[in-house]
């Protein structure tokens, strides 16, 4: 089964930035996550909620609260990519409108978290350790939006988001984390924007 997202970005936050596509297209923007079930899919396959978890709250993907979620993530995902594209257009003035949605989601996101046990490894005799963990929040419909405001907190917390880039190819312009040795990557992916552009720039010189 093809999974339902394109996930190029190196980062779930920025991959969550892209599910808005075409954002700069004239035509206008396609919306690739029109329902709490695709916000659900989404956090399954960046691996940010576990899939028993994901499998419970599609219980409830048809109401009007999941509904209401649904419009928080939308509303998370335009403030934290109004900032990432300021920092991959190197405007490094995010307004002060898009922090304070991203400031709310994160302390949202801390409060709901729980200290628990785990070991840290599969092996026999592997150590227990304390780590962040969601318990009691994971019946709670709101948790992918916590989820992926956590990860957005850490990426932008982190020296990482220094190298938050955003595709070369006017038409796509996806984010990303770039990675590459030398940090020097371009597009979303090679074989689709940069072949493309190559093409096109071929085209042109003949």
């Amino acid at each position: 089964m093809t999974p339902p997202f394109q996930l190029l970005a190196s980062h779930p936050a920025l991959d969550f930035v892209n599910t808005l596509d075409n954002r700069f297209v004239d035509s206008g923007p396609v919306e690739l996550m029109p329902r709490y079930a695709d916000l659900l899919a989404f956090v399954e396959q960046s691996a940010l909620v576990a899939a028993h978890v994901v499998k419970s709250l599609m219980d409830h993907a048809r109401s009007a609260r999941a509904r209401k979620v649904l419009l928080q993530a939308h509303a998370l995902r335009e403030a934290l990519a109004i900032v990432v594209y300021d920092l991959a257009d190197d405007e490094h003035t995010p307004t002060t409108d898009a922090m304070s949605v991203l400031e709310t989601a994160f302390k949202a996101a801390q409060q709901h978290q729980e200290l628990e046990w785990k070991r840290n490894g599969t092996a026999a005799g592997s150590a227990w350790q304390a780590v962040w963990g969601w318990g009691s929040a994971e019946s709670e419909l709101e948790l992918p939006v916590w989820a992926i405001a956590k990860s957005a907190m850490e990426l932008l917390t982190s020296p990482d988001v220094q190298h938050v880039r955003a595709c070369q190819s006017d038409t796509c312009r996806w984010v990303f984390l770039d990675t590459s040795k030398n940090h020097s990557r371009r597009w979303c992916d090679m074989k689709i924007c940069g072949n493309r552009m190559k093409a096109r720039r071929f085209q042109a010189r003949q």
